[in-house]
């Protein structure tokens, strides 16, 4: 096992995953998932966005989810404000909200086209911003700075972004930055329009590492719109070691979405049930009740009224030991057949069984175990069937 980053995870399910879903949505339904999501473990969860219900409808009604839900003691709720207004707003739910961090950041998107979509403004609009950013931290004496780009690695208005060009991007704003004479530890990717290749992540990683080693916490905002979110997770960690800070954001069931990329719902973000299955796999404790987890994904497609885009909430995790599946099981082809990881012999009851016997195995504990055959590894004894 490498040396693993410092991972700080944030569940987008309720801002960035809602926010492409039905503006109908009951409130009661917002609350019974967002307590849920309270109930698994996960250490830090988005609520939604205080933000005009004009341009964001499905947010109209944070006041009543807030005044509804029951938070979780130890669970970090964070949420989005794009102004003063909605600052105050928050502020009357602080806590159980937890305060907005005060961060001194200058961004930029990579794609004009993206940037006045999606903001109203040019990219050169927000890059005339930075000096405005930076002298607002000189004048409150901060110790530090971070750079933040979207649309990292390419976008669908024009096409790729090589390293080359985000580190000419990135040597901008650092440069304003260290004229300033205020050291640059942060530092963000964003990819709104799904474009990340895990080879292009290690690139920009090992350049950013190469060229300005006082940064040591990276921000990840990865889509999963071409399904290769989780393998540039792990290309980032594998460059990371403990004296960094890796920052995940990814929802339930990869819901999420963006109207302004040209894709939808299809712009999906990681799934959370897969990039915590990973990291446990991996032997990196979550501290997440993946069962539960995954009743999170079910309830989260009850919600929206359509089937979400994970792999472990359809086929569950790896099982082990007592998770096993029973050897004589019948056979298992249907989506409602195989949440039997969950709801056990009731999913699938009245399923084809062709076998004439039972099964046995030398390999499971609860067969009679005869010694195995030559050459053949033995597993361990303790498995049991699920």
């Amino acid at each position: 096992m490498f040396n693993s980053p410092k991972i700080i995870h944030t569940e987008e399910s309720m801002r960035e995953g809602m926010q492409i879903e039905s503006a109908d949505i009951p409130v009661a339904d917002k609350i019974a998932l967002l307590n849920a999501l309270s109930e698994t473990g996960l250490k830090d969860i988005a609520v939604g966005s205080f933000v005009s219900p004009k341009y964001t409808p499905q947010m109209a009604k944070m006041d009543e989810i807030m005044a509804g839900f029951t938070p979780k003691a130890g669970v970090k709720y964070s949420y989005t404000a794009l102004n003063e207004k909605g600052i105050e707003r928050a502020k009357a739910y602080t806590p159980p909200l937890s305060p907005k961090a005060h961060e001194h950041s200058t961004r930029v998107d990579m794609c004009d086209t993206f940037a006045q979509r999606n903001t109203n403004r040019t990219q050169a609009q927000q890059m005339a911003t930075w000096p405005k950013q930076i002298e607002k931290a000189k004048a409150s004496n901060a110790k530090s700075g971070g750079m933040s780009i979207s649309n990292a690695f390419g976008s669908n208005w024009v096409g790729r972004v090589t390293t080359e060009q985000l580190m000419s991007m990135y040597s901008k704003m650092y440069n304003q930055w260290e004229a300033a004479g205020i050291p640059v530890t942060k530092i963000g990717m964003s990819d709104a329009n799904g474009w990340c290749m895990p080879h292009e992540v290690e690139a920009a990683i090992v350049e950013i590492k190469r060229r300005w080693p006082s940064i040591k916490d990276f921000n990840l905002h990865l889509h999963n719109t071409r399904g290769t979110g989780l393998a540039c997770i792990y290309a980032a960690m594998k460059l990371l070691d403990s004296t960094d800070t890796l920052r995940i954001q990814t929802a339930i069931g990869g819901m999420a979405g963006c109207p302004y990329c040209g894709n939808g719902r299809a712009a999906s973000m990681i799934a959370t049930e897969d990039l915590m299955h990973m990291l446990e796999e991996m032997g990196i404790d979550t501290g997440v009740d993946l069962y539960k987890l995954v009743e999170c994904v079910w309830l989260a497609e009850k919600v929206v009224g359509h089937g979400l885009y994970g792999f472990v909430s359809k086929a569950g995790p790896r099982p082990h030991f007592d998770k096993l599946y029973a050897m004589d099981m019948p056979h298992i082809e249907t989506m409602e057949q195989a949440k039997h990881f969950i709801y056990g012999k009731k999913a699938h009851e009245g399923a084809m069984t062709p076998w004439a016997k039972p099964i046995t195995s030398w390999q499971r504990s609860e067969a009679p175990v005869p010694p195995p055959p030559a050459g053949v590894v033995e597993l361990p004894k303790k498995a049991t069937g699920g």
